[in-house]
């Protein structure tokens, strides 16, 4: 092999041991401008110079990050992550996809073995629980219970996983949040490998991942398609980013928390633009930033739609190794590689970013978010009027106030009256009707947690509880939390409002919300209500929550119980009492709130290294439900036939030696016309589905009674169930046709049908399809459905004003072809309604990374319509991928040749 000419291998004594290293000080020590490159470039700099072979990384990727600029040269990355995170809705079709390699490489006469992650894989368990059970002390144990019944076929195929593969671990349902448990125990910042100590990098499967970049790890979410390529050693290729900069200065106030930072930041990002950018803080504000702080706001990068959110190494990284009980070894080690290889933070005004942005932390302002995007930030103090016109301007109601809805008459004042174990009460418009203390991106950090229980505490002694209609519920990220609730006496005054912990997952902010109470959810149905979900997680997509709760807000947990003992969101909450008293009289916001000093005096009284340690010291051992659980055995899987929840896929079944020759586009129907902003959620939906979908109707086809239909999310090894679920979400809107949902025109009798039906009507006739879209496209979860459902659908291409940096590279691994409308231009100004004929020519002359296509679309009644697109496939593997139809089938088909 080659060696590079900027390689420099230096020891480095620890105590560890020795090591060897790749120094970026030596680079600078030789004129190459290191000190001026964010911290997050040297990282990926490090990475190239490790993973060095002359052939997937180059001189020429070398000099290319030697020489990053603010605007940096349009050339490829190579990345190869040192680890790979995985939760269980991403895991397990990824998993389903290499053992469908495996059973391709047994079929034709290869050793199956071979095919292994050739990275350590942590897949966690923590997308599955769902709150079925709340408000009572068996809540948790039901919960798990019902979990276990509802999954047991996907984690016995997980098992089987976990004993037929090597590198691939399994962490058992119950354990916590992959993010946090990343945070908390898995993250070591440092690592070390075949004599080498290096940064902790990785990729994970869910588009959260960058919360780990709040501990000085970079890793970001990926679609389990690049995931397993990664797995199977393949380097991950991007383009070079921008790398934006993001200057604090001053502290957060009084009454202000994380979560109001966070959502901040949220709004000032997604405003700036920086999809597909990298973000790196710096400034003396840092330093007023614990990690837990700094892991929240890292934890939204998908809301801003940037790659990640690094923090660089400094001290409050060891201060947290020390809380979360990381050993001294391991410490000394980060705080001694990092200083010695110019990554720890200093000289910070040395570094030149693409461009700055400032924020000054005296300025932030208890905050929330909605009703359908992270990044709609409502200042608190004016969430009332905001909640007004968001009924008035989004939902076309006369809003009335609470005060004075009992006397109005108005046919357009929605409420409806409930008697329940003798009580009455009235539910309305903007009536809270789930709170949910939910999700890694808040329950990892104590301040909030402490903070809402000390709010609980209070409201207790003040003799106000949470409204009896609300399905209030406590899902920390990990056992850790419990631990020190419990410790601080913070925890019995949760259940007394009702805020039982429910499981140790994502529940609520994934969409596993659960039913709502019957009577709630039938008034809801029959007057149409636009009720509000309250909750501390990080999505709040349409329908996400509840099919029947319209707006979702983002809060933190703190607000959560505030808004709880309130009951609804249409409240001025510093000025409006959110409940009364036994005496009738009202208690204010004011009179709950806990000062920052209350709440660190908690944490410094309770909160030890001993909770950690405890929790994490059999990390993979499971409990006994996860032991007992029978696991088939072998090193191919045998597939079931009659499974609805692990089938094996038709992407590898006979491959061919070699990919076919590139073909246009010729006479494709589009499928769908969307407008801005289509997440993941729309076009793979996670939550529930009902019996009359297509997904519905081919589990009651298949035995599967409705109770038992579980969720999108929990059946995505079965592409049956899938490629029927696709753009199946009830809140999209498909142009083509009128009413909401997943329907849309068959264009040869405009009979209108779901897209499943139509798709597949097209597919007996041979018609290609395609997918025209606005701005946006595919924001979200990195989810890998959403891109493997419209290649089973038959779509081509997809037609967009911009995607989204995962679901673009999603599209890509699965041989779709996404295709950008040129600047000015789009399906309004064209006049494209779906009408058409799509014929997308330039592709059998041979691709190349961002080259021009021409479409030509042909009217019913003869008129044509030419534009010129841009291929979205960014980098030369790209173009390769998309050759051989996808990733893993360019990884297979090289294995196979090998």
């Amino acid at each position: 092999m080659s060696e590079s000419n900027y390689r420099f291998v230096k020891n480095l004594e620890t105590s560890k041991g020795s090591f060897k290293y790749l120094s970026l000080k030596e680079l600078e020590e030789k004129e190459y401008k290191i000190k001026q490159l964010p911290y997050s470039i040297r990282i990926l700099l490090e990475n190239a110079l490790r993973n060095f072979d002359d052939f997937s990384v180059t001189d020429n990727h070398i000099s290319n990050l030697l020489n990053w600029t603010p605007e940096p040269a349009n050339s490829d990355v190579p990345y190869k992550p040192s680890r790979v995170l995985m939760q269980d809705f991403t895991g397990v079709p990824s998993v389903v996809d290499i053992a469908a390699i495996r059973s391709e490489v047994a079929r034709k006469n290869k050793n199956a073995s071979k095919i292994n992650p050739q990275i350590p894989v942590d897949l966690i368990i923590d997308h599955s629980v769902q709150v079925d059970y709340f408000g009572t002390h068996y809540a948790y144990e039901r919960n798990v219970r019902n979990e276990y019944k509802r999954n047991a076929e996907r984690y016995k195929f997980l098992k089987w996983g976990q004993s037929a593969f090597d590198n691939f671990s399994v962490l058992a349902p119950g354990l916590g949040i992959c993010h946090q448990v990343n945070l908390e125990n898995l993250a070591t910042v440092v690592t070390d490998r075949d004599d080498y100590i290096f940064p902790d990098t990785l990729v994970g499967t869910d588009s959260h991942t960058p919360m780990v970049n709040g501990i000085g790890v970079v890793g970001w979410g990926v679609g389990g398609i690049e995931a397993e390529a990664a797995m199977l050693g393949q380097p991950i290729y991007f383009t070079m980013p921008e790398v934006i900069g993001v200057k604090l200065t001053g502290k957060l106030q009084k009454g202000t928390t994380a979560t109001d930072l966070v959502l901040s930041i949220t709004e000032m990002l997604r405003k700036n633009g920086v999809v597909g950018k990298f973000v790196e803080f710096f400034g003396s504000g840092l330093d007023n930033l614990s990690v837990p702080d700094r892991a929240t706001i890292s934890n939204m990068s998908p809301e801003f739609g940037c790659t990640i959110t690094y923090f660089p190494s400094d001290n409050q990284t060891l201060r947290y190794m020390r809380q979360s009980s990381r050993s001294d070894q391991l410490i000394e080690t980060v705080e001694q590689y990092t200083k010695e290889n110019l990554l720890w933070r200093q000289n910070e005004e040395e570094i030149k970013y693409s461009d700055v942005l400032e924020l000054d932390l005296d300025y932030i302002v208890p905050s929330i978010s909605g009703p359908k995007k992270p990044h709609e930030r409502i200042s608190v103090n004016r969430s009332k009027q905001a909640v007004s016109n968001i009924l008035t301007e989004t939902f076309n109601r006369e809003y009335i106030t609470p005060e004075s809805r009992k006397e109005n008459t108005s046919e357009n004042t929605r409420s409806a009256k409930i008697s329940e174990d003798g009580m009455e009460y009235e539910l309305s418009d903007a009536s809270v009707v789930v709170a949910a203390i939910t999700s890694c991106t808040n329950t990892s950090n104590p301040d909030v947690m402490v903070g809402a229980g000390l709010i609980a505490k209070k409201a207790v002694e003040k003799g106000i509880t949470t409204k009896p209609w609300i399905k209030t519920s406590l899902a920390p990220g990990s056992q850790v939390v419990t631990k020190y609730l419990k410790s601080s006496g913070l925890l019995p005054f949760f259940e007394s409002l009702r805020f039982h912990v429910v499981g140790y997952g994502c529940t609520t902010c994934i969409g596993n919300s659960g039913d709502l109470p019957e009577k709630v959810a039938n008034a809801i149905r029959e007057k149409d209500l636009a009720v509000a979900s309250v909750l501390s997680g990080n999505r709040n997509f349409e329908a996400r929550i509840h099919p029947d709760i319209k707006m979702n807000f983002l809060a933190s947990p703190m607000l959560v119980v505030i808004y709880a003992l309130a009951g609804r969101v249409d409240i001025d909450l510093f000025n409006e009492p959110v409940g009364l008293d036994p005496n009738n009289n009202p208690v204010y916001m004011e009179d709950l709130w806990p000062d920052s000093e209350e709440i660190q005096q908690v944490i410094r009284d309770v909160i030890t290294p001993e909770f950690y340690k405890d929790t994490y010291r059999n990390l993979f051992a499971g409990n006994k439900t996860w032991e007992n659980l029978e696991a088939p055995t072998g090193e191919v899987f045998q597939w079931d036939d009659t499974s609805t929840y692990v089938k094996e896929p038709p992407f590898f079944q006979n491959i061919s030696d070699e990919p076919e020759d590139l073909q246009d586009i010729e006479a494709a129907r589009p499928l769908l016309v969307l407008g801005d902003s289509i997440t993941t959620d729309h076009i793979s939906p996670a939550g529930k589905f009902s019996k009359d979908s297509p997904a519905g109707q081919y589990l009651v086809n298949n035995g599967v009674a409705p109770q038992d239909f579980n969720s999108y999310g929990s059946r995505r090894g079965n592409h049956e169930v899938m490629i029927r679920g696709t753009f199946g979400n009830v809140r999209i809107k498909n142009e083509m046709v009128d009413r909401q949902g997943g329907f849309t025109k068959y264009i040869p009798d405009g009979k209108e049908m779901t897209v499943y039906e139509a798709a597949m009507n097209y597919q007996e006739n041979n018609v290609p399809l395609v997918v025209i879209a606005g701005k946006e496209y595919g924001s979200g979860s990195s989810r890998d459905w959403a891109a493997k459902g419209s290649a089973l659908l038959g779509i081509k291409a997809v037609i967009a004003e911009s995607f989204e940096r995962i679901h673009r590279s999603n599209l890509v691994g699965t041989g779709v072809l996404p295709l950008q409308f040129k600047k000015g231009e789009s399906r309004q100004t064209l006049g494209l309604d779906g009408n058409e004929k799509y014929y997308i020519s330039g592709i059998s002359d041979g691709l190349s990374p961002g080259s021009d296509l021409n479409v030509k679309a042909v009217k019913d009644n003869g008129k044509e319509i030419d534009f010129t697109v841009q291929a979205r496939i960014d980098s030369g593997i790209e173009v390769e991928y998309y050759k051989h139809g996808g990733i893993l089938q360019y990884v297979l088909r090289k294995f196979l040749k090998a």
